[in-house]
This record gives C-alpha cells, sequence and structure tokens, in this order.
C-alpha cells in the first residue's frame, strides 16, 4: 500500500514538473505584461520588480485611431464565419462518402484525402492570383468564402467527420427511409443530432486554426480597420524605434484568452470526437 502511495506521489510530481515546464513560455509572457520595458529582458527574476498594471490599458489604446476593442470585433466576425461554413460543408460533404454509394466513391475519397499532401505554400501564390481576380483582396472574403466549400482544412474535417459518421448504426437510416424520410431528412433529423462529439471537435479546431492564421490574414487585408488580432498584434512591431514590449505580452495574453476559455469549456465534447472519431472505420 504504502509503495503503491509513494509511486503516486513520484508521478504527481514528475507531471507537475512537467506541466510548468510546458508552460514556462506562458508564465514569461503573462509576467512580463506587468514588467517594464528595460526589465523584461534584463532581470534575473522571473518576477516583476515592480508591477506595472496599465500595461493592459496602454496596449488597449495604442492605436490612435482604433483599439484593441476594434479587432476583437474583427477577429470573432472572421472566425465565427469559418467556423459556421467549416461545420456547413464538412457535414455536406461527408455524408455522401459515409452513408451513400456512387460511382467512383472510393476514387474520389482518395483524391480528397490526396488533398491533404498538399503543402499549403503551393496554393499560396493561385488562390491570391484567383481572389485577386474576383476582386476580392483587401477583405474578408478570401477568408470565409472558401470555408463554405471545404477548403478551410476541409478534407481532415471531411475525413474526420465521415469515420464518425460511419460509427453510426445504418438500422436508423433504413428505419428513417422506411417512414418516408429522403437523403435530406436523414441527414439532418438522424445523422446531425448524433455527431454533435464530431461537430463539436471541428469547430474547436476550426475556431483555433482560424483565429491563429496570420498569413493569409496578413496577405489579404490592407485596411488597419478590417485588421484582427494577429495583424493588430505585428503593429507594435512597426515602430522603428522602440517597441513596448510590456503592452505587446499583454496583447499577447488576451489574445489567448479566448482560446483557453473555449478549450477548456468545450474540452468533454473535444476529447469525445477525437476518440470516437479514431475508434469507428
Amino acid at each position: 500500500m504504502e509503495n503503491k502511495r509513494y509511486q503516486s506521489v513520484l508521478k504527481h510530481a514528475f507531471l507537475i514538473i512537467f506541466s510548468l515546464l510546458m508552460c514556462y513560455p506562458l508564465i514569461w509572457l503573462l509576467l512580463g505584461s506587468f514588467k517594464f520595458n528595460d526589465e523584461i529582458f534584463s532581470a534575473t527574476s522571473i518576477l516583476p520588480s515592480v508591477w506595472k498594471w496599465d500595461n493592459y490599458k496602454i496596449g488597449w489604446t495604442a492605436l490612435p485611431e482604433f483599439t484593441f476593442g476594434r479587432f476583437f470585433y474583427n477577429s470573432f466576425k472572421v472566425v465565427l464565419s469559418i467556423v459556421v461554413g467549416t461545420l456547413i460543408s464538412t457535414t455536406l460533404a461527408a455524408y455522401p462518402f459515409a452513408r451513400i454509394d456512387f460511382k467512383l466513391k472510393k476514387l474520389w475519397f482518395a483524391i480528397l484525402m490526396g488533398t491533404l499532401m498538399l503543402p499549403t505554400q503551393i496554393l499560396l501564390i493561385p488562390r491570391y492570383v484567383l481572389f485577386s481576380t474576383f476582386h476580392w483582396t483587401d477583405s474578408y472574403k478570401p477568408l470565409i468564402v472558401p470555408a463554405f466549400f471545404a477548403q478551410a482544412g476541409g478534407a481532415f474535417f471531411v475525413y474526420l467527420m465521415v469515420q464518425f459518421m460511419r460509427g453510426i448504426p445504418r438500422e436508423l437510416d433504413e428505419a428513417a427511409i422506411v417512414d418516408g424520410c429522403g437523403h435530406f431528412k436523414v441527414f439532418w433529423h438522424i445523422l446531425l443530432p448524433n455527431c454533435k462529439p464530431a461537430m463539436f471537435t471541428i469547430g474547436l479546431f476550426s475556431f483555433m486554426w482560424s483565429w491563429d492564421d496570420f498569413l493569409n490574414q496578413l496577405i489579404y487585408i490592407n485596411s488597419v480597420r478590417d485588421f484582427t488580432i494577429a495583424l493588430g498584434l505585428r503593429l507594435f512591431m512597426d515602430n522603428a524605434a522602440s517597441i513596448n514590449w510590456g503592452a505587446l505580452f499583454a496583447m499577447s495574453i488576451l489574445s489567448v484568452l479566448p482560446l483557453m476559455i473555449l478549450y477548456f469549456s468545450a474540452q468533454k465534447y473535444f476529447v469525445e470526437g477525437i476518440a470516437t472519431s479514431g475508434l469507428k472505420g
């Protein structure tokens, strides 16, 4: 009994120490947001000698015309649109692969999976040329519209949803068809209510990836009024002379908060969706 207790203490101590090491950069960033500029990179102690609480106020109103409230609003508008589009398109695309038999089904699914091996950098120039032809640059359309066509991480999300749908008993479909339901009613009333864990997982991944997306936003958004959080943080680095690192760290901490709140709030569904989608096939 004592041996088991000793092993349990050692295991928990190791996990706590390892977790602190993994979280050290975030802790350093958080404490740095309360420091003066000259103390951030020169002080030997991780704790501030004097707590500078107004870094958050300074960072929030750093720009003369726009506060970070505007950037948060833009980010949420873009990200939520992408999440909605991704959920609609991936579930609609996954249903035929999971439940309907049609010609060349395996070939088309193989082609879909093959797109996962295409590096993002290969598609940057063709996409930009296409969206420039549509006159969509300097707008949110290049970020949002592809999500409604299962292009924002689409192949991975479609695969995840297909695997989950394949695990739902086909007897439910057959019973609904006997009752007179068509494919859309089977999809809407039978499959979607049972796909909530997978949809939560896809929504969470889509939110995180689009929230952290810097490159695409940098390419397609030019007006400061339309900047997202990622582009707003970059403005701190545009000052030629000095950078207010404390204010930059403060806004960086605020930019991470939505992701942390969302993840811990939906952790149960996230783990369930990943586990069940990986086991069903």
